[in-house]
C-alpha cells in the first residue's frame, strides 16, 4: 500500500503538469483522475481505466444532451443520476460513475455546451487516467519472494500436520488441537491471492500460471487432509496397522517439501493395501470400527496423492 501511495503521488504531479502544458481548463482534475486510476495490479489498472473512460464519455454526452434540451438546472443532476447510474451498472462499467460525474459537473459549471468544452474534458480523461496506466505499467513490485515464502510456509504446516497424525496413529492417547490446519488454510489463501496479483501484473502471454496451479493444488489437498484428520479422530484404539500407516504419514511429511512428485508414498500405500486384503476379518466391534476408519484413511490418502501426481512437477526419468 505504501508503494501505491508513492505511485499515486507521481501520477498526480505528472498528469497536472501535462494538463497545464496542454493548456486544459481545470488541470487539477487530471490529478484527481490519476488518483482514481492508480490500481494494485497492471491488468486491473488498464481494465478500470478503459471502463472509466467509456463511462465518462457516456456521462459527458448524455449530460450535455440534457443541458442542451432542458437548460442548466440543479434538478437535472438528480435526473442524470437516476438514469445514468443504473445504465452504467447494467453495462458493467459502474466504476466510471465518479469520473463521469466529475466531467459532467465541469460542463454544468461552465454553463454552456460547446465542442471545445467537451474536448477539454476528454483530454483531461486521457491525461489523468492515461498517466495512471503508464505509471502502473512502468513498475510493480515483484511478489516472487513473498509467494515462495508462503509456499514454504504451507509445506511446513502440511509436514507438521502429517507428523501429528502419525503420532496419534502410534499412540491414540495423544491429543491434537488441529491448529496447524487453520494456519495452513490461511497460508494457502494468502499465497493464492499473491499468485493472482502476480498474474495480473504480467501483461505478456497471460503471465506465469504455475503459482496459481500450485496453490490451487494445495487447497484441494488441504480439503483432503481435513477429511483425513476427521478419520484419524475415529481411531480410538492402537492397532498394529496403525504403525504402518503412521510411517506413511511420516514419509509424507518429507515428501510434501519435494519439488517433484516422487511416487514413494504411492508405492508403499499400494503394498499396504495388499496387506489389508490378506488380513483376517476383525474379531471385535472395536477392531472393526478402527480398521474401517483406517481403510477410509487409506482411500483418502490415495485421493491426496492423486492430486499431487496430477498437479505437481513430474521428476525427470533420467534423474
Amino acid at each position: 500500500m505504501g508503494f501505491r501511495v508513492v505511485k499515486t503521488a507521481i501520477a498526480v504531479v505528472i498528469s497536472i503538469y501535462i494538463a497545464q502544458f496542454l493548456g486544459l481548463i481545470a488541470p487539477l482534475s487530471a490529478g484527481l483522475l490519476a488518483i482514481i486510476g492508480v490500481e494494485v495490479t497492471k491488468k486491473k489498472g488498464i481494465r478500470s481505466a478503459l471502463q472509466r473512460i467509456a463511462a465518462s464519455v457516456l456521462c459527458l454526452l448524455f449530460g450535455s444532451l440534457m443541458f442542451v434540451l432542458f437548460g442548466f438546472h440543479i434538478w437535472l443532476i438528480g435526473v442524470f443520476v437516476l438514469i445514468v447510474f443504473p445504465l452504467l451498472h447494467r453495462m458493467r462499467i459502474s466504476e466510471g460513475a465518479v469520473t463521469g460525474s466529475v466531467v459532467m459537473f465541469h460542463i454544468y459549471a461552465g454553463g454552456s455546451v460547446t465542442f471545445a468544452g467537451i474536448w477539454n474534458e476528454v483530454l483531461l480523461l486521457i491525461v489523468g487516467l492515461g498517466t495512471a496506466i503508464l505509471i502502473n505499467i512502468a513498475y510493480m513490485p515483484k511478489a516472487e519472494k513473498k509467494i515462495l515464502a508462503h509456499k514454504l510456509e504451507v509445506e511446513q504446516f502440511f509436514s507438521g500436520i502429517f507428523l501429528q497424525i502419525a503420532a496419534h496413529l502410534r499412540d491414540n492417547s495423544m491429543v491434537w488441537d488441529g491448529k496447524e490446519i487453520l494456519d495452513a488454510s490461511a497460508a494457502v489463501d494468502n499465497g493464492s491471492e499473491l499468485a493472482r496479483k502476480s498474474l495480473d501484473n504480467t501483461l505478456i502471454f497471460g503471465g506465469e500460471t504455475y503459482w496459481r496451479v500450485y496453490f490451487y493444488m494445495r487447497g484441494e489437498q488441504l480439503e483432503s487432509i481435513t477429511r483425513m484428520a476427521a478419520l484419524v479422530a475415529q481411531i480410538y484404539s492402537t492397532l498394529p496397522q496403525g504403525a504402518s500407516i503412521a510411517s506413511i504419514f511420516e514419509g509424507l511429511s518429507a515428501d510434501v517439501k519435494e519439488e517433484y512428485y516422487t511416487g514413494r508414498t504411492e508405492e508403499v500405500l499400494l503394498a499396504m493395501e495388499q496387506q489389508f486384503k490378506q488380513m483376517p476379518l476383525p474379531q471385535t466391534r472395536e477392531e472393526f470400527e478402527v480398521r474401517s476408519a483406517m481403510l477410509q484413511l487409506n482411500l483418502e490418502l490415495k485421493h491426496y496423492l492423486s492430486i499431487a501426481k496430477k498437479q505437481k512437477k513430474q521428476k525427470p526419468e533420467n534423474s
